[in-house]
């Protein structure tokens, strides 16, 4: 056989070789990069969520869409939890477009009597020092969500007459994460039925109470 061909086959067995390699590594990093997410969906999810639930909400998920959740109207995954049967809560990411700097994430979760159990920002671009006190690590302000209803709690900050507090200099942006928190609530209320019944993307028409 040509030296040539030799060779040629030689290349052609360590290149299938290198191939097969270079898969089987990427399914390895997929699939620790997938389970870092998952991992960190469930960190996320334990912050808001009440204890009590026995199934893997990160699993137990429904897709809905309105573009008060952001602005772009884009599906909205709901995770949802539950003992047994019987539903308990359901948390999902809402985004205020108004923030001082730009969008605002936050994941929040109600439960199925209407009370917001915990909220937590995921990701913004508020000025460090007075708007980042959103964050769960800067203050302890997110916890002031916690337990209350759309009909035993007056909505807004305090200088809108509501009852969460603003920041010294830095007004905006807890006004829009309690905007987008409300809104929040609000669809969960009126779209609880369809939050815990559906298995496929579903477009829902967007709440309309007043923000």
């Amino acid at each position: 056989m040509p030296s040539f061909i030799r060779m040629g086959l030689v290349l052609m067995a360590v290149g299938a070789i290198a191939t097969t390699i270079l898969a089987t590594t990427n399914a390895a990093t997929e699939g620790a990069i997938a389970e870092a997410v998952r991992l960190d969906t469930l960190k996320a999810l334990r912050s808001v969520l009440p204890v009590g639930y026995d199934n893997d909400p990160v699993e137990d998920t429904v897709m809905l869409a309105d573009v008060g959740l952001n602005k772009k109207g884009t599906p909205v995954k709901f995770y949802r939890s539950r003992k047994g049967d019987q539903a308990m809560a359901a948390a999902f990411v809402v985004t205020a477009p108004d923030g001082y700097s730009g969008d605002i994430d936050t994941i929040m979760a109600v439960s199925v009597d209407g009370t917001v159990t915990g909220i937590q920002v995921v990701n913004h671009k508020e000025t460090p020092g007075l708007g980042d006190k959103i964050e769960a690590s800067k203050s302890d302000w997110a916890e002031s969500f916690r337990g209350k209803r759309l009909d035993t709690f007056k909505w807004g900050v305090k200088k809108d007459g509501g009852g969460f507090d603003q920041f010294a200099g830095a007004t905006i942006t807890p006004r829009a994460v309690v905007k987008s928190v409300k809104y929040g609530l609000e669809f969960f209320v009126k779209h609880q039925a369809q939050i815990f019944a559906q298995a496929e993307p579903v477009a829902v028409q967007p709440a309309q109470a007043a923000h």
